[in-house]
């Protein structure tokens, strides 16, 4: 065996346990987001207690990651960090077993998003360090990783839906504690990585990055392509709803997203080569504008919605994947964890809050079509930042 293959073989073997941790953490996902408003709801909660509850997710990604990142990267220990919040998961999951009324289960709910919400950040700046060319991150190992995150999802979606309706939607609680669960043995598999030690020096700021014009821009391009995403994961399924849709025909249009999402991942290191980063960032941009045009336009054409699902390999995964290459770009060694952190808070937890809120105001005024066409903005706003942070990084 030659050296490359040794080096190769010592990488795949922990590559395997991150796919795991991938799978677990995105089930856990796909179980929890789409049904715990059904469980809210059987406890006798309003739709407003409901919504509340469930923004809480965003607000929590608003400063919840970068604490993380922080720690992660003035210890040095972010595999030891990944299971503290895999742990801290389960313990948050335990306590939805024992609470019914809905200030406990706010707060209970709270911490379980606090808790998962470090694993991610840590997750992708341990893997970005294991995958690390010299030149960036290995694309196509990346994707064969990340790409378990979304089979987990679609799984858990598809898998949990039938359980919960054999067995009712009182065991959800249960099942929460159960993909937390496997979510911690995942953790508890990864391997130390080699900046698990304590530094003698303090970490470097991250202020003086975020002045950076490229990286400003870089920021303000993820903002508003996940801005315009929000309408997407909030709103779509009661917009086709309420053009006479049926719950089959909802299911089989996010099935559309989530098998291109998974695709893309798997052939992500042929197709990514095919252009930069930054490329890719206008591509998303674009197509994100084109897709939410075709969503507010063209709502009844079944065809059109399709093809609007089909380009989330690109709006989503390939913009996803762009960004970590971009991320490890501008934010090496020990700025790493803040960095992947900044770009849950700003991408998802900031747009969120304000997708969610500005969302729900604008269809109950306006109507969706016209939420749909200010996401096709978003996208628009998107392409011009990705454009200006281009032409700065041309200037280096």
């Amino acid at each position: 065996m030659t050296p490359r293959q040794q080096r190769r073989g010592a990488v795949t073997a922990p590559l395997l346990r991150y796919g795991a941790l991938s799978f677990t953490y995105f089930a856990a996902i796909g179980l929890f987001n789409p049904y715990a408003p059904l469980w809210f709801q059987s406890l006798g909660y309003s739709t407003l207690v409901i919504g509340s509850i469930a923004a809480l997710q965003s607000w929590t990604r608003v400063l919840g990651p970068y604490a993380w990142g922080w720690f992660g990267d003035h210890s040095g220990r972010r595999v030891e960090l990944i299971r503290i919040a895999a742990a801290g998961s389960v313990l948050a999951a335990a306590g939805l077993l024992g609470v019914r009324e809905a200030v406990p289960v706010a707060l209970v709910t709270a911490l379980l998003f606090v808790a998962n919400g470090g694993v991610v950040p840590l997750y992708e700046a341990t893997l970005a360090q294991l995958l690390n060319t010299g030149t960036g991150v290995d694309p196509a190992r990346y994707g064969r990783v990340r790409v378990w995150g979304s089979v987990g999802f679609i799984a858990a979606v598809t898998a949990f839906g039938a359980l919960l309706e054999r067995f009712g939607i009182g065991v959800f609680p249960g099942f929460v504690l159960a993909m937390n669960t496997l979510m911690l043995v995942a953790a508890l598999r990864l391997p130390a990585n080699r900046e698990d030690v304590v530094h003698d020096e303090p970490a470097p700021p991250v202020l003086p990055l975020l002045r950076r014009p490229e990286v400003a821009w870089f920021f303000g391009s993820i903002f508003f392509t996940v801005l315009a995403h929000t309408s997407l994961y909030a709103f779509f399924s009661l917009y086709l709803v309420s053009l006479g849709y049926g719950k089959a025909a909802v299911g089989a249009l996010w099935a559309v997203a989530i098998a291109l999402e998974i695709v893309f991942f798997w052939m992500q290191g042929r197709w990514f080569a095919l252009l930069t980063a930054p490329r890719w960032l206008q591509w998303a941009a674009v197509l994100t504008a084109l897709r939410f045009a075709a969503v507010a336009n063209a709502g009844a054409w079944p065809v059109l919605l399709v093809l609007a699902q089909a380009v989330h390999a690109v709006t989503f995964a390939a913009h996803h994947a762009a960004c970590i290459t971009l991320v490890h770009r501008f934010f090496p060694g020990r700025l790493r964890g803040r960095g992947q952190a900044l770009y849950t808070t700003l991408g998802y937890g900031f747009s969120g809050v304000l997708g969610g809120i500005g969302g729900g105001w604008v269809i109950a005024h306006l109507g969706f079509a016209t939420l749909f066409w200010a996401a096709a903005a978003c996208g628009l706003a998107a392409w011009v930042c990705a454009t200006r942070m281009a032409l700065h990084l041309r200037q280096l």
